[in-house]
Parts: C-alpha cells; structure tokens; sequence
C-alpha cells in the first residue's frame, strides 16, 4: 500500500488503437505474453521502451479515452489528449505518450484495457448526469465496482479522520481496514482486467502487458484464463535499478508488503499487520512524491525508496508510535531527518 490516496480514475470500454480489421489466427506454441510490473515514474520508461519494442502489442493499464488514436497519429497535441485526461504526474504522462508515439510508428498496436475504469468512469457520467446509485441494480456489471469503490472511501474517510486523532491505535486499525478494502478492489480489478485480456492477447504473438507493481494477483488470474501453451512471463521492470543501489529484486515498503499479504490472504491479522502498518505511517511520511527528472540510470525515485525502506526496517510498534507523533505535521524532509536523527540516537 503506497501512500493513502483518494480513489481516482477515468476511461470506458476497450480502446483498440491498430491497423487490423479483423484477427489473424498466430499459432498458440508461439504466442508469448509479457506481464511488466513497473511503477509509474519517468525513470521506469528507459526500462520499459526496449521491452515494449520486442512486442507486438502494446496493452495499457488504463481505461479508453476517445481522443487516443489522433494522438498517436498526431493529429491532436499530446498537451490537448493529456487536458482531456485526469493525470497525477504530469511529466511522466507526456513522455510516455510521446513513447507511445514512436512505438505506434513503429507499427505496434496499442490497446487501453482495464474494464474497472471503465466502468468506474460509468458510474461518474451517472452521476454527473443526475443519476442515483439506486440505479446501480445488484447483478449489474456496474454493482461489484460501484461496490468496492464505496467502501474503499468509506474505509479512507475513517483513516482521514483518525489519523488527526491522538489515538495511535486506532490510526492502526484505520490503516488496517483501508489495506483491506484497497486490496479486495485491486483483486476485483486485476480480474475482470484478466477476463478481458484473455480474450484479447491470443490475436497476437507477442504482447506486453503493462500493470502497476502492486497488481500481481493479475498474474496468477491470467495464467488461469491463457491457455497453457501460451507462454505468460512476469517482468519486474525496476528490478536492475533495485539490484543496483540494494541487491535485491524489489522495493517494497511496508505498506507495499501488506498490500501484497492481503492480496492472497484477506483474512491475514496479527501483530505482524499491526506492526506493517504501523512502520507504513512513517514510511509514506518520508517518502517523496513528487515527480523528479535526473540522468538516464540515476533512479532517484528507487534511490529515495530503498532509503525510505531503510529508515523504518527495525522501527518497533512503539517507536513508530512515539515517532508518528513527532512527525505528523512535518513537510516530508521535515520528516525524514527527524527519523533519521531517531535512528542514529537509538542504534
């Protein structure tokens, strides 16, 4: 779990950005599909550009927007295709379109698949259109989203407001209760998105298939929906850059691990949640989230990761709590130097 943030999403249906009109039968012992974990940060691009390149489609983690093929065959700027969008780090969407671009001349297919958006985005023009969720019947494809979605922002609103309480604990708890919910949307979300690959990637040889690094329950559900013969290979795109600076394959914080626990064991519990959690509140303090453009193979965001991880690796549920206090009102590298001070006086 990364830093807690309000839900956010946009796009409907499958936008299919290609120049076939009809499929094309590709033998299944050479089909090959490519499942790239990769955060979404602009020093994850020099990664991805070279396994996107060894691919014959492309598949987005993102709902259709309209306006995608005139962008890639730049009939629209990609400032205009990018103010129809609602992007959280700005630089990194227009260089990933702008790789997209040259990936689309290419002759590569792009394709934008993720039905949760999709229909998430649904509900919204519902709504926006005076609609109630009563609307919403139970059985609907809509009901399972509008569903999840509801209690993530209930579960968030509770951390929201116990997180200015004095009560440690209970901001615990709190964290608790969003991991959960966040998880059980994210499985929702990784299966309808396998059910909807599935019947997507056998028209090609050779597809990437881009998902956020927190995503891997999408593993095991497309390898159930695939067949056998198709050969389904998971990539950690930052694992060089992790490798580099850590020698290990991935980054992961607390929160990340928790995410991943409650993934496959929604009913985990016990003082080893409490105790993630707890080292999560910290952690996602310390962090930074702004964007940050360094030299190609600097990896700052990585850098800063691995540095954040090992700030809290060791933190006690006590000394997270007496440190939680302490930094709670702080700007982030208020923060960090507080509990790197805390560190050096406690070793």
């Amino acid at each position: 779990m990364q830093e807690i943030a309000a839900p956010n999403g946009q796009g409907s249906f499958v936008q299919i950005c290609c120049r076939k009109t009809t499929p094309r039968y590709v033998p299944v012992d050479r089909k090959r599909v490519t499942l790239a974990f990769s955060p979404h940060r602009v020093e994850a691009l020099s990664l991805a550009a070279p396994q996107m390149r060894r691919h014959e489609a492309i598949i987005l983690e993102e709902p259709e927007h309209p306006r995608l093929a005139p962008m890639l065959q730049k009939k629209l700027s990609i400032d205009e295709y990018l103010l129809e969008t609602d992007v959280g780090f700005p630089r990194i969407s227009h260089r990933f379109c702008q790789l997209l671009r040259e990936l689309y001349a290419d002759g590569k297919e792009i394709l934008q698949i993720d039905p949760f958006m999709d229909r998430l985005l649904e509900i919204h023009d519902l709504f926006g259109a005076g609609g109630s969720p009563e609307e919403i019947r139970e059985g609907s494809p809509h009901h399972p989203v509008y569903r999840a979605e509801r209690r993530c922002a209930s579960a968030l609103l509770d951390y929201y407001q116990k997180s200015v309480g004095p009560d440690f604990d209970e901001v615990v708890s709190s964290t608790l209760a969003f991991a959960r919910t966040d998880a059980a949307r994210a499985r929702l979300r990784d299966r309808l998105r396998a059910e909807k690959l599935a019947s997507v990637v056998g028209s090609y040889e050779s597809v990437y298939v881009e998902a956020g690094e927190l995503h891997v329950v999408l593993l095991p559900e497309l390898r159930r929906q695939i067949p056998s013969t198709t050969r389904l290979l998971p990539v950690y795109l930052m694992d060089p850059a992790v490798r580099q600076f850590d020698g290990k394959r991935r980054a992961l914080g607390p929160g990340d691990i928790l995410t991943l626990i409650y993934g496959f064991r929604p009913g985990y519990q016990g003082p080893r949640a409490e105790l993630l959690a707890a080292r999560n509140l910290i952690h996602v303090k310390i962090l930074n989230k702004e964007e940050v453009e360094g030299e190609e193979g600097l990896f700052p965001h990585t850098r800063d990761q691995i540095e954040s991880n090992r700030l809290v690796e060791g933190l006690s549920y006590p000394e997270c709590r007496e440190l939680f206090h302490q930094i709670r009102s702080l700007t982030t590298e208020e923060a960090r130097e507080r509990v790197r001070a805390y560190r050096q006086r406690v070793n």
